[in-house]
């Protein structure tokens, strides 16, 4: 339920003006209840100084592709009044005429473009006006009797306003029905919305909960939950269930949904979303279209919902359904767009963004784990409003015209061209073993600074956690993830694994680079040695390449893997005859998974670097004390051993590796497969010959 969330000590302690703005936003953004991710907006007028020192009146309006819930002070416009009102006097105005208009409005051309709706504040002749998508309202304005329901719960004090786009007819439509009713407390959008306002920041506030809150009232009293959408069809198969079923058919999702770009894969299996895909009603409900306009550009008109029995648990047929599902959604998403485009028009990616799965949940893409997310709140947004709308009446939402006109509607597509450029790793998923370590670590913020999303694998969890901790804090929450595992254990490698088709619906890269190494004279090397070596640097990269390599059929798009090597690969080192026997063939595993990637597109690669010490759990171990005596010299004199013996008097590090490891990963070796590329400053006894 609803509640008022108004602090009158933080409140007071905001200047007067765009701070209380600023906290009034936040506020009401807070609440995804109140206001979708990215919806809704606010506005304040007051009066300010221009650039020539004149008091002008000035609105400050949210900033088109901000949050309310997290936008500062600098996420807001602000226009000058006198400019825009006598707008009101035109019988229309297109949107890039209106767009061209506001421009030069602006106090300063450094503010971000104003919201697609700042006339819509503009007309109206408050101080303090709010627009927000409640689900309460949202429900009220989605059932087809919600008009009369109205009636029931606001009397004379609300304003009706049919379905149109928002623009310059809308804000007009708003502003004259405001003036043509004296009582009028509230503005209800058919199919769309909430408008308030107040002569006080705190008041506008109080008004939009009041509003929502009344309606959210009248709708619990009617709401039966054992009939919500029909009843109960199936029961919600365990959540281990649940899960082991997910970690199976997420990749075949992610491959199905992935055409010319790859998607990243979430899933989602609260309580509303079990309720609704688990009901009678759920197929019929879900494809009658969005429930609101600011869903679409995230979840399409419909979501894909899955026609499969879970009491079965055949995994099997629930694969083929998905797989079948995704193609016709496809070819229906292409009639959709061509049957409704206009000249210009460039198709999206024509694969669903939500997905229902019977007795297991809700599936949602993106193009990162942060926009698949963003689909799945606003589907549960969706399924909150079906659930208002059904208690009420019935369930009804935008004809697919409608929805075509908002999807594809320039102002729309603006918002989404000021996300951040795409980078070579973008939508990509890299999975590294020895995550905690020197190379493991630096691969991993190589690979997210250029976009990518990365799973930390190292038996040192404390260290994979504090890597995955400082990598979300820069570059978002969901970015990096760590697990626990012994490379030599099947179960954890296996577990590793699904966790990650699990967390991101997949894994493009794999970094082989879990290690280990032991120094002593090969007639002394003890067959517990040999094992150690063989079981972690043979066995532990066979079990985690061979469970990603499935994986990455599974998906059907590619993928790469980098096997860490070492210039013992093929250099006969003194005292390392375990260590470098299995260095050896780990380079020639790598090659032969190379010759059975190819034809599903699974490239194989090997870096050979020598000596890292950064960083490095094997040189702060007993190694270093080994190959020190080994070359007859102290330990500390190790780096400076090293650097003399390459032909370009020069160590190696971390990073030097990792750049190593990213252009194997990247599109730059597409067509690099089986090759060992030496990363050791040049040490002429590892040449290869």
């Amino acid at each position: 339920m609803i509640q008022n969330q108004w602090n009158n000590e933080l409140a007071s302690q905001q200047k007067q003006g765009l701070d209380e703005l600023v906290y009034r936003s936040n506020l009401v953004g807070s609440d995804r209840s109140v206001c979708n991710w990215g919806g809704g907006n606010t506005s304040l007028k007051t009066i300010e100084k221009d650039f020539r020192g004149r008091d002008v009146e000035v609105m400050w309006v949210k900033g088109s592709g901000s949050d309310l819930a997290t936008m500062k002070a600098s996420n807001f416009t602000g226009l000058r009044l006198e400019d825009i009102k006598p707008l009101i006097e035109k019988d229309e105005m297109p949107d890039d005429e209106m767009v061209a208009y506001l421009t030069h409005c602006m106090l300063d051309s450094k503010h971000p473009r104003a919201s697609i709706e700042t006339l819509l504040h503009a007309f109206l002749p408050y101080p303090h006006v709010d627009h927000t998508h409640p689900d309460a309202i949202i429900s009220l304005c989605c059932a087809d009797n919600g008009k009369e329901i109205a009636q029931e719960i606001y009397g004379d004090t609300f304003v009706w306003v049919p379905y149109i786009r928002p623009g310059f007819t809308l804000s007009k439509m708003i502003a004259e029905g405001v003036q043509s009713n004296p009582n009028a407390q509230l503005v209800l959008m058919e199919k769309h919305g909430l408008v308030t306002w107040g002569e006080t920041s705190e008041d506008c506030y109080n008004q939009t909960i009041a509003m929502i809150k009344k309606a959210e009232d009248y709708i619990q009293a009617r709401v039966q939950e054992e009939n919500v959408f029909g009843g109960c069809k199936v029961e919600a198969l365990a959540s281990e269930q649940r899960k082991a079923i997910l970690a199976e058919v997420m990749p075949v999702i992610r491959g199905a949904v992935s055409d010319s770009k790859k998607m990243l894969v979430s899933y989602d299996d609260a309580d509303d979303v079990l309720q609704f895909v688990n009901s009678q009603n759920a197929e019929k409900l879900s494809q009658v279209g969005a429930a609101c306009p600011d869903h679409l550009v995230h979840t399409k008109r419909t979501p894909l919902y899955i026609d499969w029995n879970p009491t079965t648990g055949d995994t099997a047929s629930l694969k083929e359904a998905i797989r079948s599902g995704i193609e016709a959604y496809k070819v229906e998403y292409k009639a959709y767009f061509d049957s409704n485009k206009h000249d210009g028009d460039v198709m999206f990616e024509a694969a669903p963004r939500v997905i229902l799965i019977p007795g297991v949940g809700m599936v949602n893409t993106g193009k990162s784990l942060a926009m698949a997310g963003v689909s799945g709140a606003l589907y549960h947004r969706a399924i909150a409003v079906m659930k208002g709308s059904t208690a009420l009446g019935e369930f009804v939402s935008l004809s697919a015209n409608e929805s075509y006109n908002v999807e594809y509607w320039p102002l729309e597509l603006y918002k989404l061209s000021l996300a951040p450029a795409e980078a070579e790793f973008s939508r990509k998923v890299a999975f590294i073993t020895g995550g905690a370590g020197g190379i493991g670590s630096e691969t991993a913020r190589r690979f997210v600074s250029e976009g990518a999303h990365v799973v930390l694998a190292d038996l040192n969890l404390e260290g994979a956690e504090k890597v995955t901790a400082e990598i979300n804090a820069q570059y978002g929450e969901g970015r990096a993830f760590a697990v626990k595992m012994d490379v030599t254990s099947e179960e954890m490698v296996m577990a590793a694994l699904a966790q990650t088709a699990l967390t991101y619906g997949g894994v493009d890269i794999i970094v082989n680079n879990a290690g280990l190494a032991t120094s002593s004279p090969f007639a002394e090397t003890t067959l517990k040695e040999w094992n150690l070596n063989m079981n972690v640097l043979g066995t532990g990269y066979f079990l985690v390449a061979r469970e990603a390599f499935k994986q990455m059929k599974e998906q059907g798009i590619g993928g790469n893997m980098v096997f860490i090597a070492s210039k013992n690969s093929v250099y006969a080192g003194k005292n390392v005859s375990a260590y470098s026997s299995v260095k050896a063939l780990e380079a020639h595993l790598a090659r032969c998974i190379a010759t059975e990637g190819g034809e599903f597109g699974i490239r194989v690669n090997t870096i050979m670097p020598d000596a890292i010490l950064q960083g490095s759990a094997i040189w702060n171990s007993n190694w270093r004390n080994e190959r020190a005596a080994a070359y007859g010299i102290e330990p500390d004199q190790l780096e400076e051993h090293y650097r003399k013996r390459t032909t370009l008097l020069v160590n190696i590090y971390p990073k030097d590796v990792a750049e190593g490891i990213a252009f194997f990963a990247s599109s730059k070796s597409d067509k690099t497969t089986g090759c060992m590329l030496t990363i050791d400053g040049g040490v002429p006894a590892a040449f290869t010959r």
